[in-house]
Formats: structure tokens, C-alpha cells, sequence
């Protein structure tokens, strides 16, 4: 992740984790199902476009479910795509997610 985004904190909200860069957001959708995260969408306010802040959410998110012992299901595909270009975050996808031999 870009340097400029590292001191950003990452909010979890009842349905999505957001970070705020010079008041716009990058958030991606999520489902919590016990010991399982699924992110479902990623997204990044136009304002934000280019600058790495869906990447940054991407990394603080995985890092939030890392830390709380979670498996993640990368329905996203832009978490898909980080996932297969960062292939060590594979390490917290949930064995059995359906595209996980496709990581």
C-alpha cells in the first residue's frame, strides 16, 4: 500500500469497511457469517480514482480478518485480483471457497 494510506484508519460499519481520504471513501461490501467475511463489492468515490485507496482498503481489510482469526471468501472480483496478484493473502481464504484453486 501507498505510504500516504498507511496512518488511515479502516472503519468497520454493520455492512461495509471504509476508509476516508480528504473526505471521500473507498468501501468495500461485506457478510459476516460466523468464522467466515465474504467481501462482495469494492469500490472507490471517483475523487479517489488512481490513487491506490481500493487497494489500501483491500490490504487493511485482509489484515482486519487476519487479525481476527476469519476466513475470507473473495466473492469481489477486484479481491479476487489482488488476492492472485498478492498470492500470500491466499493464506486466509477459507479452503473452501469455490475459485480457491483458481488463486
Amino acid at each position: 500500500m501507498k505510504p500516504e494510506f498507511e496512518n488511515i484508519p479502516l472503519v468497520k460499519t454493520g455492512k461495509r469497511f471504509e476508509i476516508e481520504v480528504n473526505g471521500h471513501y473507498a468501501f468495500i461490501d461485506y457478510r459476516e457469517m460466523g468464522h467466515q467475511i465474504a467481501l462482495v463489492h469494492t469500490e472507490a468515490e471517483p475523487e479517489l480514482a488512481g490513487t491506490g485507496a481500493a487497494a489500501a482498503v483491500v490490504e487493511k481489510t485482509l489484515h482486519y480478518i487476519e487479525d481476527n482469526q476469519k476466513k475470507l471468501l473473495p466473492f469481489c472480483p477486484y479481491v479476487f485480483a489482488y488476492i492472485k496478484k498478492h498470492p500470500e493473502w491466499k493464506r486466509i481464504v477459507d479452503e473452501r471457497f469455490e475459485g480457491y484453486n483458481q488463486l
